[in-house]
């Protein structure tokens, strides 16, 4: 039996925490003995991990990564806290010299640059170490393993990090796993060197559960909503273009569609922003905040049309997610739109833009037989992405081998 480390972060409402758990939740126990490192045990999904996995105790080193540096200060981290003030600092310096835009990808790289060198390793040594959210930092410098592992969830033509230092990261892996084939090329756009290393596995999903899921019973607004209804599951945040969706809102609005509702579930750090422009656009009966949601499948499920409006993804699992319960759904044209949907066949790709958003809404609305077939084609389809999981047993056989075993 291998033995094999899965780290993360922690499991709060998101994508890749869902993606997480539909992969814990049908890995293969016969073969292979999972320890789960989380460096924070808290979040609401924290009830979808499988109780197969061994989830470590919390250290409560890493676990300062989601605490304020107020919080690690009172805690006595004081190196660990002085290293989060040198990187916002740092990030802040290079972000008004170089005008970067999100600097938060870079500030994380430089917490852990900063913080590393005052972080346990772990004890065990396995055969396969899974890193599965970047930074990679942990798995790639505080444990042993024959084998190393690391995801990408996102697009990296869209983020700035600083590329010798991710590079350095990034070498120290066997395997390095997109979520898609548009991800793994955008990715290679940055570390072209890395190709060798570059697999894609798609999210695993569990079909099985979200379909039960779906019919939970739930006190849920959009069932006692008789208009057309659309529905969104993101984050708050300005990747995830909510705030085109309130703009696209009204450009529907001005059109005289005054029989469309959009319901977004989520939070996030942009959520004020998002409510004074709904406000601004006098569209508070129209576009509608359903905030955290543990369990967002009723409303996936209630909705008439999925929405994803981002402006950048790697892969949403939300969308896969819509396309299990059957529903027709339009996402914009990010880098990696084309690996999300078949164009036309499971799904609409609409322009990347609020005008492209509006019109592509429009043309589903009107277009109920379109609807009908993309609905159709998406319960056609097997979305689990369980092959994908022979891949990575594969790389993990491989980890004895390596090990001299």
């Amino acid at each position: 039996m291998k033995s094999v480390l899965i780290a993360s972060y922690d499991m709060d409402v998101g994508g890749v925490e869902r993606s997480l758990a539909g992969m814990l939740d049908r890995f293969d126990y016969r073969r292979h003995s999972v320890d789960l490192m989380l460096y924070r045990h808290q979040g609401d999904f924290m009830a979808l991990l499988s109780d197969r996995a061994n989830l470590l105790p919390e250290e409560r080193a890493y676990a300062t990564f989601r605490q304020s540096v107020a919080e690690v200060m009172k805690n006595r981290h004081f190196a660990i806290g002085i290293g989060r003030i040198l990187s916002k600092l740092h990030v802040k310096y290079l972000g008004e010299r170089r005008g970067i835009p999100e600097p938060g990808y870079y500030q994380m790289q430089l917490m852990w640059k900063y913080t590393l060198p005052f972080l346990p390793k772990s004890k065990a040594k396995y055969d396969a170490a899974i890193s599965y959210l970047w930074p990679h930092y942990y798995v790639a410098d505080k444990v042993e393993a024959n084998m190393k592992i690391a995801w990408i969830h996102t697009d990296y033509s869209t983020i700035a990090t600083d590329r010798e230092m991710d590079l350095a990261m990034w070498s120290k892996f066997d395997s390095i796993v997109a979520v898609s084939e548009a991800c793994k090329e955008s990715f290679l756009a940055k570390y072209g060197e890395l190709r060798e290393k570059v697999v894609v596995i798609e999210n695993v999903v569990s079909t099985e559960a979200i379909r039960k899921l779906s019919n939970e019973p739930t006190d849920n607004p959009m069932e006692r909503d008789d208009r057309f209804k659309l529905i969104t599951v993101a984050r708050l945040s300005h990747a995830k273009g909510i705030d085109n969706a309130v703009r696209a809102m009204k450009l529907l609005n001005d059109r005289g569609l005054d029989r469309i509702v959009w319901y977004v579930v989520g939070y996030g750090g942009d959520e004020d922003a998002i409510r004074e422009l709904i406000a601004d656009n006098r569209l508070e009966d129209r576009f509608i905040l359903l905030g955290k949601q543990t369990n967002p499948y009723p409303y996936i499920r209630t909705g008439d049309l999925y929405v994803q409006p981002s402006r950048y993804e790697g892969k949403a699992v939300t969308v896969t997610e819509a396309q299990v319960l059957g529903k027709p759904v339009l996402i914009t044209n990010y880098t990696t739109a084309a690996s999300q949907v078949r164009n036309g066949i499971d799904g609409w790709i609409a322009e990347l833009s609020v005008e492209g958003i509006a019109d592509g809404i429009e043309r589903l609305y009107r277009d109920e037989a379109l609807r009908s077939e993309l609905s159709a084609n998406c319960l056609r389809t097997d979305y689990s992405g369980s092959e994908g999981l022979e891949k990575l047993y594969a790389s993990i056989a491989l980890a004895s081998k390596k090990g001299g075993a």
